[in-house]
């Protein structure tokens, strides 16, 4: 996977568990995006009787669609839960945020105690340059500032873009949006 804005060059193996936290204060840019490889963005075949403008997320192969119609979607690489924090469900995009302030929920300072208690949105921010927040759920779809975490089940149940997708996706989502989470056992 190559990351545009980034160091981050590298070729990732099949997508699975990585073992890190999220790191508070790292800066990325808003500029950084998947530009090869299985996660890049990419208009694909996607049989679907959703309408448009319906995001799919299908957590086991690690890939946000949004359903453009007559059997396409555009395709974005994602990371995912890790092992215990993949859920599935049918939500709609109660709100967005550009530059989104992060409040851990009390269940993640309680797993992660190091954690900051508030940030203020911004480049050093982990949830990235963009919010779309899933209905009730203390869940979201966001940016992050680990890009090299896209492809890999890293999170407390959220779903992170590069920040230059996830920027690409809430120009092109309406609060009120279907979100359909798919959560399928890997073999």
């Amino acid at each position: 996977m190559a990351l545009s804005g980034a160091a981050f060059g590298r070729q990732q193996a099949a997508p699975i568990s990585m073992d890190i936290g999220d790191e508070p204060g790292r800066v990325a840019t808003a500029e950084q995006i998947v530009e090869e490889g299985p996660f890049a963005r990419q208009l694909v075949f996607f049989r679907s009787s959703e309408p448009a403008g319906t995001i799919v997320i299908h957590t086991n192969e690690r890939f946000l669609y949004v359903v453009q119609g007559n059997n396409r979607a555009l395709r974005y690489g994602i990371g995912v839960g890790r092992e215990g924090f993949q859920w599935s469900g049918l939500v709609r995009v109660s709100r967005k945020a550009e530059w989104p302030d992060w409040t851990p929920p009390p269940e993640m300072i309680a797993r992660q105690p190091y954690l900051p208690r508030f940030m203020a949105g911004g480049p050093g921010n982990p949830m990235g340059a963009r919010a779309l927040y899933l209905g009730s759920t203390v869940y979201r779809i966001h940016g992050t500032n680990q890009p090299e975490t896209i492809g890999h089940a890293v999170s407390s149940g959220c779903f992170r873009l590069a920040n230059g997708d996830v920027i690409d996706l809430f120009e092109r989502i309406a609060v009120g949006a279907k979100v359909i989470i798919r959560h399928g056992a890997s073999i």
